[in-house]
């Protein structure tokens, strides 16, 4: 089976040269899939020193560490040389560095380059996702989002993981797919980019949810609503912003939601635990290297640019008042519990629950 599928993406029209923008975890592993496909990938680093040091070690000790980076994969901290000659380039940067990142290539990357966005989150002054700001800084083009259950730590040592590609355009989503799509690593398409993008952004906060659930000790049944509320919650808002409601239902939305509220790898379920067990924002943000997108979207999704009803996700507001207005967690769970009855799935059509 797997040399079939191999034969599929050689014969299909994949992108042989790419660039992938930002050396974290994700984007090292990216990096790491397209070389072992026989890309030839360039990984850029904000930092000359981190390039450096990528390029003598051939290891990403701060983020992947353990992981061996092949010969072939090449490094640079200078946008004009990493985007010399690519035919697709691959955001994977923190939401909220996206833009100013994005602005050093705006004379790098020629402005028919298609992209493709693998950031998590929500920017918090404008309250834009990731293809929203680079369409803002770099124009029209090609844009795609990859998004879906797949944390660094299994995709980079070939664990099964299956993503969707994501784009208006669907003949860009079917390269994306080709380029990207490997023995451990199967994805799918979807002309739902919008929805793909929210679905990625407020999972983290459900699982920040999921891991103050987890802190407080209150059981496998709580979770489990908890996950299953919040995935209605997802797709009531996510529709109301453009997005397609069988999308948060997918790979993008419930794959990622099941994989981030539970994993031991999740970030933002870890900094939910921690709040949960009695530890203050701050305290766990100062200790943290790797960034949790769920933190900022939360504080996004409640900031005057977001324009968001006083009815809406109601779990993501009682994550709100806990991180940043000092909201007792347990005072939260017994506030979320007392809500007035409704209906289960009338929430998909309008009321909050």
């Amino acid at each position: 089976m797997a040399d079939v599928l191999r034969e599929m993406i050689e014969m299909s029209d994949a992108f042989k040269k790419v660039l992938v923008i930002g050396d974290g975890g994700w984007g090292t592993t990216l990096a790491l899939v397209l070389a072992r496909h026989g890309v030839e990938v360039c990984l850029w680093s904000a930092f000359p020193e981190q390039a450096e040091e990528l390029e003598q070690h051939r290891e990403n000790k701060r983020f992947l560490p353990g992981v061996s980076l092949p010969e072939s994969m090449r490094f640079s901290a200078d946008p004009s040389s990493a985007s010399d000659g690519v035919e697709l380039a691959v955001s994977v940067v923190p939401t909220q560095h996206l833009r100013s990142v994005a602005e050093r290539f705006e004379d790098a990357l020629s402005g028919t380059l298609p992209i493709v966005t693998a950031t998590k989150g929500v920017e918090i002054e404008t309250f834009q996702h990731p293809l929203e700001i680079l369409k803002s800084v770099l124009g029209e083009r090609g844009y795609c989002v990859l998004t879906g259950p797949s944390h660094a730590e299994e995709v980079a040592r070939g664990m099964p993981a299956s993503v969707i590609a994501a784009s208006e355009d669907l003949e860009l989503a079917a390269r994306v797919q080709a380029t990207f799509s490997g023995d451990s690593l199967r994805v799918y398409t979807s002309s739902d980019p919008v929805g793909a993008e929210l679905a990625g952004a407020l999972k983290n906060v459900i699982a920040l949810a999921a891991g103050i659930c987890d802190g407080l000790g209150l059981g496998d049944n709580a979770k489990a609503a908890l996950i299953s509320r919040g995935m209605v919650e997802m797709a009531r808002f996510g529709r109301s912003r453009g997005g397609q409601p069988e999308t948060f239902f997918g790979l993008a939305g419930f794959g990622d939601l099941v994989t981030t509220c539970c994993s031991e790898h999740s970030r933002n379920r870890s900094v939910g635990e921690a709040i949960g067990r009695g530890e203050t924002l701050e305290e766990i943000l100062q200790r943290m290297e790797m960034v949790a997108e769920g933190v900022w979207t939360t504080k996004a999704l409640f900031g005057p640019e977001a324009e968001l009803g006083d009815e809406e996700l109601p779990i993501a507001r009682e994550v709100h008042e806990i991180l940043f207005e000092g909201k007792n967690a347990r005072d939260a769970v017994q506030d979320l519990m007392s809500r007035a009855p409704v209906s289960e799935m009338g929430d998909l059509l309008g009321s909050a629950g």
